[in-house]
């Protein structure tokens, strides 16, 4: 998206712009399901924001951890809302769920079919083991760029280039 805003600055891509089905194959969540995965895990039991974030991640295999700047607002605003409270405990604010925020967990994920971890964990296994994959590939291509020859830089190139190339034509094969 590039149009303009202001003082002739493009305007940045917003996560409203970006279809939702390309959000899932990134691991992401569409918004308003970070709600719904929050209320969902807190009614499993109470927790301080960063084991929220590490449970939603489990639950997706790996495929979606969400952020500090988009968990810890939602928190904040379902407590506004009455759907959450917090407590202190051992110096950490953990969260419980209200029975208004049971209610709200259990409708909003009666009307998605599932919790948002099942509807990406659907995929988001096998996404884990690519990203790691991916992840091993990018560590090597580091080492090669820092330690490699130039020759053997241009290989490993080559190499990518190709890999790029066969995975793609996974997906024009089906």
């Amino acid at each position: 998206m590039n149009d303009m805003r202001g003082r002739g600055r493009p305007r940045r891509r917003h996560i409203d712009d970006i279809p939702d089905e390309h959000l899932h194959r990134r691991g992401r969540m569409r918004r308003g399901d970070i709600r719904t995965a929050l209320l969902s895990v807190l009614s499993e039991g109470p927790g301080h924001g960063y084991e929220v974030i590490q449970t939603l991640e489990a639950k997706t295999g790996g495929a979606w951890r969400p952020s500090p700047g988009s968990v810890y607002p939602t928190l904040q605003l379902l407590e506004d809302e009455g759907l959450v409270r917090s407590v202190e405990r051992d110096g950490k604010r953990v969260y419980e769920i209200t029975d208004a925020g049971r209610e709200e967990a259990t409708a909003r994920t009666e009307a998605a079919g599932g919790n948002p971890w099942e509807q990406t964990a659907r995929g988001g296994r096998r996404f884990g083991e690519l990203r790691e994959g991916a992840m091993a590939l990018l560590m090597a291509s580091k080492q090669v760029a820092a330690a490699g020859s130039p020759e053997q830089v241009e290989k490993a190139s080559a190499i990518l280039k190709e890999a790029r190339r066969q995975i793609y034509q996974l997906l024009a094969e089906s």
